[in-house]
């Protein structure tokens, strides 16, 4: 048997959950034990998390799919950036609308347009159902290492 690197994390996750409401905060308990494994993980979180959330709940709510396919998620961090995807096997396809202000739902789409850097919808591979996507950056106040300025070095 291989033996495994103790400093080596998987950079890609998957998993199926059933198509129920109470598996939201599970998906969004399987990405922080993601990002909680990825140096600076922490940078993506709370993003991370409300997109995750949102397009679980929509996956779930408005997914003509039968009720025995499962959804899946999957994370992985990629050039700096976590992309965010959330398959399942409905036909639909997420369209935003305007909400009014009486309406106690129907925003989910409009925070992931305004928090996301991208997102979008695809064929999954077999023609069966879709995946929402959405590409998520680190939060204001978290240097980008990728571009963070060289420090000098300072003689007293």
């Amino acid at each position: 048997m291989p033996e495994t690197c103790p400093h080596h994390r998987p950079r890609e996750f998957a998993a199926r959950l059933r198509p129920r409401p109470d598996s939201t905060p599970l998906a969004r308990l399987l990405l922080r034990a993601y990002l909680a494994g990825m140096p600076q993980g922490e940078r993506y979180a709370d993003i991370a998390e409300l997109l995750l959330g949102e397009l679980f709940a929509n996956a779930v709510q408005h997914s003509d799919a039968p009720p025995d396919r499962l959804v899946e998620v999957r994370f992985a961090l990629i050039a700096g950036r976590l992309r965010v995807e959330v398959h399942d096997a409905g036909s639909g396809r997420p369209t935003p609308r305007a909400a009014s202000t009486d309406d106690e739902r129907g925003r989910g789409l409009f925070l992931v347009d305004e928090l996301a850097e991208r997102w979008g919808c695809c064929p999954r591979a077999g023609g069966v159902g879709k995946f929402v996507w959405a590409l998520v950056g680190p939060a204001p106040g978290f240097a980008d290492p990728a571009v963070a300025p060289a420090r000098s070095a300072v003689s007293v």
